[in-house]
């Protein structure tokens, strides 16, 4: 939940710090007090200014992975790449996939940025294709 100190809820209304205080203590303007301090909700700050308020962004939760595997050919490489790439295109959009190969030193990081569960299902196909 999103809130405000006295001074930001004043800059956001363009009113003075001491006008804000007054409709807080006055009860116009519901606060919490947090020690010395008073907080104030974004949508009790909207609902006293007249504005629609706007919804409470979702928790979202994202995965950042990298697996790395040592000592692959090109051509498994290739083969490898393939089918990850394909798995991502054939399931709804939530992942990001780069792969990045260094042919001389036969490494290869596939980076996975995304949802969490695409992004297990996603870990969980490379594991059964490096075990192969």
């Amino acid at each position: 939940m999103e809130q405000y100190t006295v001074d930001q809820a004043a800059e956001r209304l363009g009113l003075h710090v001491k006008t804000v205080r007054a409709y807080v203590r006055d009860g116009r303007l519901k606060a919490v007090k947090v020690g010395r301090r008073y907080r104030i909700a974004r949508r009790d700050l909207e609902a006293f200014a007249g504005l629609p308020q706007s919804p409470e962004p979702s928790r979202r939760a994202e995965a950042s992975s990298i697996v790395q595997i040592d000592g692959i050919g090109r051509a498994e490489m290739d083969r490898l790449s393939t089918m990850v790439i394909g798995s991502v295109a054939s399931r709804p959009h939530g992942v990001n996939v780069q792969i990045v190969y260094d042919e001389d030193r036969a490494h290869l990081k596939i980076i996975i940025l995304g949802d969490l569960e695409p992004s297990a299902q996603l870990l969980r196909i490379i594991d059964a294709l490096t075990r192969e």
